[in-house]
C-alpha cells in the first residue's frame, strides 16, 4: 500500500477510535451516562439534566483534549520535518517554556490570576519566547540545526525564571502553578474551547498548504531552490504555523508533554514515507490526549491526575527507545 493510502487508512481508523473514546469519556464521571445516551444527547435528545452534564460540563473538556492533541501533534510534525530531526518539537522553539513563564508569572504576581488571564498570559509568553528564539537564530536565514540549539538555550534560561517564581510564590499559588505546568484540561469551559477551535480551523489548512514546501526542504537547499521554493520565506511560514499551533494549545491546557514529540514519529512509522503525515498526526494526537485524559480521570478512583503526567508516562520510554535506536544505528 502506498504511503498516501496508508496515511488515509490510519487517519480514518484513528478518527473512528478517537470519536469512540470521546463518547466513552463524556459518559464517565460521578454521574455515569451510557454511551448510547451520550450520542442521543449530542444529537439533540436526552433529559434536561443529561443535556446539562453532557453539553455544559463534560463536552468542553473533551473537545479541548481533542483540539489540543491535534494542534500539538501537527505542530510537532511541522517542526520535525523542518529541522529534519525527530527530536525537534515546539518545546525547542521556546513556545512551551515561554508560555509556562507567562502563566506562572501571572498566577504568582496576580494572586492566582483569572480564568481568562492565565491562557492569555501563556499565549503571550509563548509567542514572545518563540520570537526571541527566531531572532537570535537568524543569520541571513534560518537553519534548522541552529534554531534547535538556540531554542534549547533560551528554553533553559526561561525555565530558570519559572523556577524563581515558584520559589517565591505563596503555597496556594505554587500549587495552582504546578498543576498548570503538568498540563490539564480539567475545568476547561467553552470560553477556552472556542478560540482554540478557531485557531485550529485557520492553522490546519495553513499547515496542509505547506505540504509542497515540506517535501522540498527535505532535499538540499540548492535542490529546493531549483524546484522554485523561496526557501527562507517558506521556512518562515512553516515555523510561524508550528509556533501558532503550539501556543494556542499550551495556552488552553498548559504544557502537555511528549504529544508533539511522540505522535508524529508514530504516525510516520504507521504510514511510511519520508516525513510525518500532517493530517494523520493531528488525528492521532487528538486520540492520544483524549485517551490520556480518560485514563487520568479513572486510573486512580477518587483522584484525578493531570493529563500531562499520563502522556509523559507514555512518551518518556519512547524517547529512551528512540535515543538507543539512533545510537545503535550511528555505531553500526
Amino acid at each position: 500500500m502506498r504511503p498516501y493510502a496508508r496515511a488515509a487508512a490510519v487517519g480514518l481508523a484513528g478518527l473512528a477510535v478517537a470519536v469512540a473514546v470521546a463518547v466513552l469519556a463524556i459518559g464517565r464521571g460521578s454521574y455515569a451516562i451510557p454511551p448510547g445516551t451520550v450520542v442521543d444527547v449530542l444529537l439533540g435528545g436526552g433529559t434536561p439534566g443529561q443535556r446539562l452534564v453532557v453539553l455544559d460540563l463534560r463536552l468542553p473538556r473533551i473537545l479541548a483534549a481533542l483540539l489540543v492533541g491535534a494542534a500539538l501533534a501537527l505542530s510537532g510534525a511541522l517542526t520535525q520535518t523542518f529541522a529534519r530531526n525527530p527530536l525537534a518539537t515546539p518545546d525547542v522553539l521556546g513556545v512551551t517554556s515561554g508560555a509556562s513563564l507567562g502563566a506562572v508569572a501571572l498566577i504568582v504576581l496576580g494572586g492566582g490570576g483569572s480564568a481568562a488571564g492565565v491562557p492569555l498570559a501563556a499565549l503571550a509568553g509563548g509567542l514572545l519566547a518563540a520570537a526571541l528564539v527566531y531572532v537570535l537564530a537568524w543569520r541571513r536565514g534560518i537553519d534548522g540545526y541552529r534554531l534547535v540549539l538556540v531554542g534549547l538555550g533560551v528554553g533553559e534560561i526561561v525555565q530558570s525564571g519559572v523556577s524563581w517564581f515558584l520559589v517565591r510564590a505563596e503555597i496556594v499559588d505554587a500549587y495552582r502553578a504546578t498543576v498548570w505546568l503538568n498540563g490539564s484540561v480539567a475545568g476547561v469551559e467553552w470560553d477556552r474551547v472556542r478560540p482554540l477551535a478557531v485557531a485550529l480551523a485557520v492553522l490546519l489548512p495553513a499547515a496542509l498548504a505547506t505540504g509542497f514546501t515540506l517535501k522540498a526542504i527535505q532535499f538540499d537547499d540548492d535542490v529546493a531552490r531549483a524546484l522554485g521554493v523561496r526557501l527562507q520565506l517558506a521556512r518562515l511560514a512553516v515555523v510561524l504555523t508550528a509556533i501558532a499551533l503550539a501556543a494556542a494549545a499550551v495556552s488552553a491546557a498548559g504544557p502537555i508533554e511528549f504529544v508533539a514529540f511522540v505522535v508524529p514519529q508514530v504516525a510516520l512509522r504507521l504510514c511510511g514515507g519520508s516525513r510525518p503525515p500532517l493530517l494523520t498526526s493531528a488525528v492521532l494526537g487528538a486520540l492520544l490526549v483524549v485517551a490520556a485524559d480518560l485514563l487520568a480521570r479513572t486510573v486512580l478512583p477518587g483522584r484525578e491526575l493531570p493529563v500531562g503526567l499520563v502522556t509523559a508516562i507514555v512518551g518518556a520510554p519512547y524517547l529512551l527507545w528512540l535515543l538507543v535506536r539512533t545510537n545503535r544505528r550511528n555505531s553500526a
